[in-house]
């Protein structure tokens, strides 16, 4: 038993050793600190040419609206050895109003086309309510 005593006293030294070192480590610890602070301003200087790069970002999208503006698109219908484009087959509406069913380019406020190739027809929706068709 004397020995397990023993045994456990320099145990006790250890811990006693570990205690004392334990206030160098504080002493260290507070030197830390104070070395870290300038990481932390060199992070804090970094996140603020981020913030630079999301205003950037947010600018980026107005420049694509207005490519998109830009662009220019033209549509044909070809069928049957014939071409025709929406301004064609809205002019042809427009002269069936006004010579066929004696209407007023005045009143000519809004049209649906619906062009159907198989049958060489475009059927129209005048004002939402006068309909017909004409061969194309």
């Amino acid at each position: 038993m004397a020995e397990a005593k023993k045994k456990a006293e320099p145990a006790k030294e250890e811990v006693k050793a570990e205690v004392k070192e334990t206030p160098a480590k504080k002493e260290a610890a507070k030197k830390v600190p104070a070395k870290k602070a300038p990481v932390k301003k060199a992070a804090a200087a970094k996140k603020e040419p981020a913030a630079k790069e999301t205003v950037k970002k947010a600018a980026a999208p107005e420049k694509t609206e207005e490519v998109k503006a830009e662009v220019k698109a033209t549509v044909n219908f070809q069928f049957s050895g014939k071409s025709y484009t929406p301004d064609d087959l809205l002019n042809i509406c427009k002269d069936v109003w006004k010579y066929d069913l004696n209407g007023k380019e005045e009143d000519f406020k809004s049209v649906e086309l619906y062009v159907k190739p198989e049958e060489n027809t475009t059927y129209y929706v005048i004002n939402g309510d006068v309909t017909g068709s004409f061969f194309i």
